[in-house]
């Protein structure tokens, strides 16, 4: 089966992963995602019906504009992958722009830019709710028009909803099943949990997920797939649920050395 890719550059994004995730993933009517990122899931299985949410509002903003309005999107999109946009002064002023700007439609079509033209694709906001990532300095940054005809085709049967994890996931009735890719847990006592969004998910957030995931999937018998880091933390969080190991490589890291090997773990609820 061809792996189709998501459209946004995403830290963590599952698409190296997809097929050990699919392995895994139980059959149900309807995939249920409460972190979806940047989609890779979504995109390469095969559901009737998706239940998309993030805490990011301008992910969110932005799927239901690619499912909505297609053929505009793609066509003013496409206008600040010109060349003259890939300078730092652009960069800069766009990204202000962004910031400032509360028009949903120009907001989502800055996303794309800022997501494709800044340092290493990543999504950081400041405390103020600002992005903030510097300028990334690509050659000539990728429009991927292919990709985002792909998400709006897959998008006809999602519905996309910008809410917290457990507000999605205590939705969720027999016949679902959730797919959950929580920020990951630190590797060691120094590798700080990245502040996702402006909130940051912390330990209680990532035990708060377990115990959920538990409780559904015994209450509601709705089975709960989730991946992080394999760590004894995690094994911990997880002692009620089925271990697979996969190994993945880390794409996002300070340098290219750093890129290494690291064991995750998929926690499967059922």
């Amino acid at each position: 089966m061809k792996k189709n890719r998501a459209f946004l550059k995403w830290a963590g994004g599952k698409y190296p992963l997809v097929d050990e995730i699919r392995r895994y993933l139980p059959a149900g009517d309807c995939l249920i995602e409460p972190f979806v990122g940047a989609g890779s899931v979504f995109l390469n299985t095969e559901y009737d019906a998706y239940i998309l949410a993030d805490i990011n509002s301008d992910l969110i903003n932005l799927y239901n504009i690619v499912k909505l309005r297609t053929d505009d999107f793609v066509r003013d999109a496409r206008v600040l992958f010109a060349d003259e946009y890939n300078i730092s002064e652009q960069f800069y002023r766009l990204r202000e722009e962004f910031n400032t700007s509360a028009d949903a439609y120009w907001r989502a079509q800055l996303f794309l830019y800022l997501n494709r033209h800044c340092y290493n694709g990543l999504c950081r906001y400041n405390l103020r709710g600002e992005f903030n990532v510097p300028f990334g300095r690509y050659k000539k940054p990728y429009f991927p028009e292919e990709e985002l005809y792909w998400f709006a085709e897959k998008s006809r049967n999602a519905t996309f909803v910008c809410e917290h994890y457990r507000d999605t996931m205590t939705k969720a009735t027999r016949g679902a099943v959730v797919y959950c890719d929580p920020p990951y847990a630190p590797l060691s006592a120094t590798a700080n949990f990245t502040a996702y969004h402006t909130n940051s998910f912390s330990l209680a957030d990532q035990q708060g997920l377990a115990q959920l995931a538990h409780q559904l999937s015994v209450e509601s018998q709705v089975p709960v797939l989730i991946s992080n880091h394999d760590t004894e933390l995690t094994r911990d969080w997880y002692q009620h649920a089925e271990f697979f190991e996969v190994s993945a490589r880390r794409t996002i890291s300070r340098n290219i050395l750093g890129r290494s090997k690291v064991n995750e773990l998929l926690a499967l609820y059922r």
